[in-house]
């Protein structure tokens, strides 16, 4: 990961004067890299790596479709493709109505994004974001040419929105509020209650909402939470994608929902059709493939399920050993962050981490968390590499302590 800190340049634009250098921790990683010693992940993202088994025959049949030879550009996708993303939200628990018709297919949700700031701002807009939360968003804006305005999720017996934050990061040039459901990497969806709030701030103030559900399915308490796809209180736009509804991030296939008051959402489904057209980015067998693609999601959720609760469990009983270490609350995806006693910068102890023990973990400061004493691992990685990981981990931290 590299720096994300601005350098000057008379060359290039300015929305890509980033500082290119790797960091001390990707320096390390490569160092370690370089070096052949084996390291333990405990940031593995990548499910296809993760020893999941997949039907591999029904997604690589789905690909080859015969007609996908027959070019037939539709600026929103094929109605196929949409109908089956339809029918995935009307058949989850808490049943969402989606139209076909309101479904516009993306490669990415990052390229959904991209769609909905172009849609909603101007050079200079803002856009309200979670903290702590994904990295990437501050990359996005700065290429779609607006600005972030960071609003809080505090802990206190779980996490929650800090509306206090939201409405304080609220001015004049806001266009829209990010929403992660669940969020990446606290694992917290965002509740019924909150969910009013949100609209009822929002519509007052005409701003709209852009929701993130790609962990949405993965509620580790079996109790589905519901969709934005259905909010009709606000324009919403929410974004999800095969990468993590059948962990096929490979496959490329995400899509964006509008949903809200009537009139609004004809007009922006008229002025992203434009966008979708200008870039008609989605290949014909991926779209032919979409319904048989969505179907993995009834083997590979399960899988995932498993393994996730399986390493939380053995997450927990480590830590029973190590009182000053805490795991917070985590609702849903497939991280956990844990928070540990402060004894040097999250950075530095990362860093020494696995050059002395082998082990990779993500610093807290990568997601923006407020304070230090904060660490996030994935828990998707392989059990055993996973248990000898958090061992390892743990027996440092009490070393250091």
């Amino acid at each position: 990961m590299t720096e994300f800190t601005k350098a000057p340049s008379n060359r290039f634009s300015r929305r890509t004067d980033w500082r290119l250098q790797p960091n001390s921790f990707t320096q390390a990683q490569r160092e370690m890299l370089a070096s052949g010693r084996e390291v333990l992940d405990l940031t593995l993202s990548n499910p296809t790596r993760a020893g999941f088994a997949y039907d591999s025959k029904a997604i690589l049949e789905a690909l080859c479709n015969p007609s996908s030879l027959d070019y037939d550009p539709q600026p929103r996708g094929l109605l196929s493709a949409r109908s089956a993303i339809a029918n995935y939200y009307r058949t989850r628990p808490n049943s969402a109505k989606v139209d076909p018709d309101a479904i516009v297919l993306t490669t990415s949700t990052s390229e959904g994004y991209s769609y909905v700031m172009r849609l909603l701002a101007n050079p200079g807009d803002e856009i309200l974001v979670p903290r702590p939360s994904y990295p990437l968003f501050e990359f996005l804006a700065d290429l779609q040419d607006v600005k972030l305005a960071p609003y809080q999720l505090i802990y206190d017996h779980g996490w929650q929105i800090d509306f206090d934050s939201v409405r304080k990061a609220t001015s004049a040039r806001t266009r829209a509020a990010i929403v992660v459901h669940p969020n990446n990497p606290t694992g917290s969806y965002v509740s019924s209650t909150e969910q009013q709030q949100l609209n009822d701030f929002f519509r007052e103030r005409e701003i709209a909402l852009m929701v993130d559900e790609v962990f949405l399915d993965y509620a580790l308490d079996e109790v589905a939470r519901p969709s934005f796809a259905a909010n009709q209180e606000v324009l919403t736009f929410t974004l999800s994608g095969l990468s993590k509804i059948s962990a096929l991030p490979q496959m490329k296939v995400a899509w964006i929902a509008t949903s809200g008051p009537e009139e609004l959402v004809s007009a922006a489904l008229a002025r992203l059709e434009v966008i979708a057209d200008t870039y008609l980015s989605m290949n014909a067998p991926l779209q032919l493939a979409i319904p048989v693609l969505l179907e993995q999601k009834s083997t590979i959720q399960p899988q995932l399920l498993e393994r996730v609760r399986a390493n939380l469990s053995e997450l927990d009983s480590g830590l029973a050993a190590h009182p000053a270490c805490r795991r917070l609350q985590v609702e849903g995806g497939w991280y956990a962050v844990l928070r540990v006693p402060v004894t040097q910068a999250d950075n530095e102890l990362a860093i020494a981490l696995l050059r002395e023990q082998a082990v990779l973990v993500h610093p807290g400061h990568f997601y923006d968390f407020e304070r230090e004493g904060h660490f996030v691992l994935s828990l998707i990685t392989p059990p055993k590499q996973f248990r000898e990981g958090v061992r390892r981990f743990l027996s440092s931290l009490q070393r250091t302590s």
